[in-house]
């Protein structure tokens, strides 16, 4: 009978001060909706990106092991800001790396840097970090002076554990210096040994402030096979170039010799989609311009044919379920004079071209085939644009980099 009472009682106390609780929600609802608000304005756009993969003994070092080593890795960026994050993946490791500390700055000549920039970053508050096999780390919101198009050096002292076979990207274009220990940031770099690889760098993202990303998947070409060590003149890098004044984002998710569909080097495009275009941050637009592989392998025209437009679809329906806005659509670029080209390889080329530019599937069409081929013989590149008559040279990739980019602009007006 007491607790029925007490019941009573409590239930009068709250019809008495209704008006309280009512306020004391409507309160707390605004708080939350300005917290959203708050996150909203706080969303991220990737400014520099590569696609990762797994790192077979050719393209780990030769003469040492990660192990208890410093590596000093350059990559150049799209667009600035006045901070930043990095993300360090070991998703094609089966062992954990340990991580002693990672420190950017300014890059200057060689493995050289300007050492009033230097920046550690931190994860969890903490300089050192470990990564277990198959997964990823983002570092704190880090303050940085990050002006746009500028070569950012990105320092990575690893500790005792590393995995044998590491995460990395083989195609950087871009020398990557190894020092035995930890390197110190007011101290010379002593290099142990060169070579073109970045190992666990996959992200750079800065906060959006309203800009948006343009992704690129594509293999060699997209890559930047053909372009000069260190003079970040690959396709993409020429199209951020000429799209700097509209702050895109440019992220270039080519891989040497990927396919699409099956086959090739590391994983095909339609197995990497979701975590290399879909995993970025703040994409607004998808480029595809990849199949020159699949083609180029292919035993069976028709076959492949069918297979590439298919995974087109595929992959344009999943970019704008994803919230991507634009899906472009990239044509295949001759190969005649290549080991290749055979009559059935090149109408495949045509054919899948022809389908790229008609069907009803992308937002744009980026016609690199017309831009590139010799008037005289059309399924052949111009000389003045390639030396092996697949890759296309720096005259070439820049030729493709400022014609995407007059594409880009005006489907983004």
């Amino acid at each position: 009978m007491l607790q029925c009472k007490n019941i009573l009682l409590f239930l009068q106390y709250i019809l008495k001060n209704m008006r309280f609780y009512r306020f004391f929600f409507l309160f707390l609802s605004s708080l939350i909706v300005m917290g959203v608000g708050a996150q909203s304005a706080n969303e991220w756009t990737g400014t520099w990106a590569t696609a990762a993969e797994f790192t077979g003994p050719g393209d780990m070092p030769q003469t040492t092991s990660l192990s208890n080593t410093s590596v000093r890795q350059v990559v150049r960026v799209s667009i600035g800001s006045k901070s930043l994050r990095l993300q360090l993946s070991n998703e094609f490791s089966a062992e954990p790396v340990e991580i002693k500390a990672v420190y950017i700055a300014d890059a200057k000549d060689s493995c050289d840097i300007d050492r009033k920039t230097v920046t550690y970053l931190k994860f969890a508050g903490q300089r050192q970090v470990t990564i277990e096999p198959g997964k990823t780390v983002w570092s704190d919101v880090m303050k940085y002076n990050l002006r746009p198009l500028q070569r950012l050096s990105i320092t990575v002292c690893y500790g005792a554990q590393v995995p044998v076979n590491a995460t990395s990207h083989r195609g950087s274009r871009t020398t990557s210096f190894i020092c035995k220990g930890e390197a110190k940031p007011q101290k010379a770099f002593q290099t142990y040994e060169n070579l073109d690889h970045w190992y666990n760098i996959t992200k750079i993202d800065v906060p959006s402030e309203g800009r948006k990303a343009i992704a690129v998947l594509g293999n060699s070409i997209t890559d930047g096979r053909g372009t000069t060590t260190n003079l970040q003149n690959r396709w993409p890098d020429i199209m951020a170039e000429a799209l700097s004044e509209r702050q895109y984002g440019v992220l270039n998710l080519g891989i040497g010799g990927n396919c699409v569909v099956a086959g090739g080097l590391s994983q095909p495009a339609l197995v990497r989609f979701d975590r290399d275009i879909l995993g970025q941050s703040g994409v607004e637009t998808l480029i595809i311009f990849q199949g020159t592989n699949d083609i180029g392998t292919s035993r069976h025209a028709e076959q492949t044919v069918r297979q590439l437009t298919e995974a087109y679809k595929t992959l344009a329906t999943k970019a704008r379920e994803a919230g991507i806005r634009y899906v472009v659509g990239a044509t295949i670029t001759p190969f005649k004079g290549n080991g290749w080209y055979n009559p059935f390889h090149e109408t495949a080329r045509q054919v899948v071209n022809d389908w790229i530019r008609k069907a009803d599937v992308f937002d744009a069409v980026i016609d690199f085939d017309q831009l590139s081929r010799d008037p005289a013989d059309p399924e052949r590149l111009q000389q003045k644009y390639s030396d092996d008559w697949l890759h296309l040279n720096p005259a070439g990739y820049r030729a493709m980099g400022e014609y995407a980019a007059e594409i880009i602009s005006k489907i983004n007006k």
